[in-house]
C-alpha cells in the first residue's frame, strides 16, 4: 500500500453557516480523498472538545487553531504512515494529545485526519467505504461485522434547540419499519412528509424548517405534534404502528434545570419521575417505539425509573447520557441506564474510538444507532458506516435539505449496486 505523503486542512462552512474542517489527505501515488466535520447544537457535556478560535470572526466560530494544528503539527505523525493501519494512526493522535477531551489540539481536528484516513484507504484499495469499514472493524475488534441497510429515523417535525418555535421535544421523527428495502424506505418517509406539510399548511401552521430539515411550527402542545403525525401517516395510505412507528428526541437536558423538567410550551414543571409518567402516556396513545435522551444526562435516578418502567418494551437511546464514549456506556450499563447508544463519531473524536463503543454495545446487547449532527455536511460517511458495521439504524433528518438527503442517496446508491444488502 502506498503510504501517506501529504494532509491538508482548510476551513469550510457547515449546514448552519458556521465554519467545519476539510481534510484531504494525499498519498504518495497521487491517491487523495478527503472528509469533513459535522458540529451540535444540543450537546453532551462530556462530548470531546470542539475546537473553535474564540476571537472576533464569525462570531468566535472559525476553526482555523484547529486547522493549524492539522497542517502544522499533526500531519507529521501521519504522513509515511499506511492508511490501512486505521487504530494505529488514531492511536498516535490520541496520544500526542494526551487530554481527556482531545482539548489540546481539538477533536475536530483529530476527527478531521481519522475520516481523511479511512477515505483514501478505501479509494486506494478500490473498495467501497462500507467495505474498508468492515475490515477496520475487524482489524480493531478482532470480530466480524456483517453488512446491512440501516432503517433510518427521518426527523420530520423540529422542537427545542433545533427550531425557533414553542415545541419543548426537541425531534419527532417516523421509522418505516414495514418497508420491504430502502427504495420503500424512502418513498414512504417522502410521502408522509409532504403530506404532513400539507396538513400544517390546511391547519395554518407554518411549515419552515428546522436544524435538521423537520417542519418548526408552534403547536399546543407535543401531543398535538404526534397527532399531525400519525394524521400524516394515515393520508399516506399507510398503518400507524404497523407500517410506520415514531421515535423521539427529548433532548431533556435542554428543559432541565437541576430539579424539574420545565415544559414551557405546555406550562408544565414535573419531577423526574411525574416526567416519565407523561413519557410512559405518550407511548400507550401513540406508536412511539424509540426514545433518546429521555431523561438529563445528569439525572441518574430518573434514567433508572424511565428504563425500568419503559425499557421492556421502548428502545431507550443514550446520546448525551453517554457521547460514544465506551468508558461512560459502560458506567451507564453497569446502572441499567437506557438500553441503547446514539453513535455521533465527532462526541468522541476518532473511528477507532467510536468502533470500540460500537462493539462494546454489540458485546453487552446494547442497539447502536448511527448518527448525524444538526450542523451537517454533505459529507455521506455515516451513511457507509451504518451499513459496514451493520448497525441497523441510522438518524440523519429529515428527507429535506441537501446536507440530510446526500446521506439517503448514499444509501440508495449502496442499495442499487450491492443487491445482496438488505434492511436488517
Amino acid at each position: 500500500m502506498q503510504k501517506i505523503s501529504s494532509i491538508n486542512a482548510i476551513q469550510v462552512f457547515d449546514s448552519r453557516g458556521v465554519p467545519t474542517i476539510s481534510c484531504k489527505v494525499t498519498l504518495e501515488d497521487g491517491t487523495s480523498a478527503s472528509a469533513m466535520v459535522p458540529s451540535g447544537a444540543s450537546t453532551g457535556s462530556k462530548e470531546a472538545l470542539e475546537l473553535r478560535d474564540n476571537d472576533i470572526s464569525y462570531h468566535g466560530k472559525s476553526v482555523t487553531k484547529a486547522i493549524n494544528n492539522i497542517n502544522n503539527t499533526l500531519s507529521s505523525l501521519v504522513i509515511g504512515k499506511d492508511p490501512n493501519n486505521q487504530k494505529e494512526i488514531d492511536e498516535s493522535l490520541i496520544s500526542f494529545d494526551n487530554t481527556e477531551d482531545k482539548s489540546k489540539f481539538g477533536a475536530n481536528a483529530i476527527l478531521a485526519i481519522s475520516l481523511s484516513v479511512a477515505h483514501v484507504a478505501a479509494k486506494a484499495n478500490k473498495i467501497p467505504l462500507y467495505e474498508h469499514f468492515s475490515r477496520v472493524y475487524k482489524d480493531i475488534t478482532s470480530d466480524s461485522a456483517r453488512h446491512s441497510m440501516p432503517l433510518p429515523m427521518f426527523n420530520i417535525l423540529n422542537g427545542g434547540e433545533h427550531a425557533d418555535n414553542n415545541i419543548d421535544i426537541q425531534e419527532f421523527m417516523i421509522i418505516p419499519s414495514g418497508a420491504k428495502n430502502f427504495t420503500e424506505v424512502m418513498r414512504w418517509a417522502t410521502e408522509i412528509y409532504h403530506n404532513l406539510k400539507k396538513i400544517l399548511q390546511k391547519n395554518n401552521h407554518s411549515t419552515s424548517v428546522g436544524d435538521e430539515g423537520g417542519f418548526a411550527p408552534n403547536l399546543e402542545s407535543n401531543k398535538e405534534a404526534l397527532k399531525l403525525i400519525v394524521d400524516a401517516i394515515k393520508e399516506t395510505g399507510l398503518v400507524p404502528g404497523e407500517d410506520v412507528n415514531i421515535a423521539l428526541d427529548c433532548a431533556a437536558s435542554e428543559f432541565f434545570n437541576g430539579k424539574e423538567y420545565i415544559l414551557k410550551g405546555e406550562n408544565e414543571k414535573l419531577t423526574s419521575s411525574a416526567f416519565v409518567d407523561y413519557l410512559d402516556d405518550l407511548t400507550k396513545n401513540y406508536p412511539i417505539v424509540s426514545i433518546e435522551d429521555g431523561m438529563d444526562e445528569n439525572d441518574i435516578e430518573g434514567w433508572k425509573i424511565l428504563t425500568d418502567r419503559l425499557g421492556p418494551n421502548c428502545q431507550l437511546v443514550g446520546d448525551d447520557l453517554f457521547v460514544t464514549n465506551k468508558k461512560i456506556l459502560k458506567d451507564g450499563i453497569s446502572k441499567e441506564m437506557a438500553n441503547s447508544i446514539l453513535i455521533k463519531f465527532n462526541q468522541v473524536g476518532s473511528i477507532t474510538e467510536t468502533i470500540e463503543t460500537i462493539h462494546y454495545a454489540n458485546q453487552n446487547n446494547f442497539k447502536s444507532i448511527i448518527s448525524h449532527r444538526s450542523g451537517e455536511t454533505e459529507d455521506t460517511t455515516i451513511a457507509d458506516l451504518a451499513v459496514g458495521l451493520g448497525i441497523g439504524q441510522i438518524k440523519t433528518g429529515a428527507p429535506c435539505r441537501s446536507d440530510r438527503v446526500a446521506k439517503y442517496n448514499r444509501l440508495l446508491w449502496i442499495e442499487e449496486e450491492s443487491n445482496s444488502i438488505l434492511l436488517k
